[in-house]
């Protein structure tokens, strides 16, 4: 089974242009694989006018997939969004709109259970730049809850997520993580941003990395935070680390076996 992960920073590409449903659709036309984890998805953003889980389904092919929206407005510094805890948990069936902004699973092989759990915000404020102005400055951005969406499969569960941006809330949202997963059905798969560059990420989650190299910020890449980490007897060949058209990191890829299978 071949597994991705990818953020796609809200569909935006290296200028901070947008895409429209058929740019985002061909940015995700070229990866063939199984079970495809995203990052930083709008669900009828102001930003991006587009249900982009459900632009994602479609281009995929997935027969199953979620979206999990953490957050109910606009991230954005002035903290004008809401915290949605517990996370909500959509699917092709659901007909709820935004504007909400979350992360997604989509799978093109059936699905027997899907999970979910809620991860709390850390107090730490990452520094971006402010509006332009004629005093340079920085504007304060606060964390905003995270989540985890688990995919039961066929002899593998994939869990797809996105941790904070602060290193020690991370290593602590990661803990639960590692946890939760363990009472799931094995092997697991974990993919996604995990905001912890190399080594620690699968020290933390007591896994194994199946791909080795840098993947942010995509267009010159020297540090990998996007992680697919075995939890479990896993092996992994054909890794692969690719640039899309659209986010700020690069899509890392790999096929999974059983070992000794």
């Amino acid at each position: 089974m071949r597994v991705a992960t990818v953020n796609i920073a809200s569909g935006r590409d290296r200028r901070g242009r947008s895409a429209d449903a058929a740019g985002l659709a061909a940015a995700v036309a070229g990866l063939t694989v199984d079970v495809l984890s995203v990052q930083e998805l709008d669900i009828g953003q102001p930003r991006s006018h587009v249900d982009q889980p459900a632009v994602l389904a479609a281009a995929f092919g997935a027969s199953a997939w979620r979206d999990v929206a953490t957050v109910a407005g606009t991230p954005d510094p002035s903290a004008s969004w809401r915290p949605l805890v517990p996370p909500t948990l959509r699917g092709p069936d659901d007909d709820r709109s935004g504007p909400r902004y979350g992360i997604g699973l989509f799978c093109r092989r059936p699905v027997r259970r899907w999970h979910v759990l809620g991860l709390p915000p850390g107090r730490a404020r990452l520094p971006v730049p402010g509006p332009r102005t004629q005093e340079p400055r920085v504007v304060w951005f606060p964390d905003e809850p995270r989540a985890a969406v688990a995919a039961e499969l066929d002899g593998l569960t994939v869990v797809g997520t996105h941790l904070s941006f602060a290193p020690h809330t991370a290593i602590a949202q990661l803990r639960r993580v590692r946890a939760w997963a363990a009472r799931l059905p094995g092997p697991v798969l974990l993919a996604g941003d995990l905001n912890l560059a190399g080594p620690p990420a699968a020290l933390v989650a007591r896994g194994s990395r199946l791909v080795r190299g840098p993947t942010f910020p995509a267009d010159r890449p020297r540090l990998q935070v996007d992680h697919l980490l075995a939890l479990g007897r896993l092996s992994g060949r054909d890794p692969e680390i690719r640039a899309l058209a659209i986010g700020d990191h690069r899509a890392v890829a790999v096929t999974v076996q059983r070992r000794g299978s």
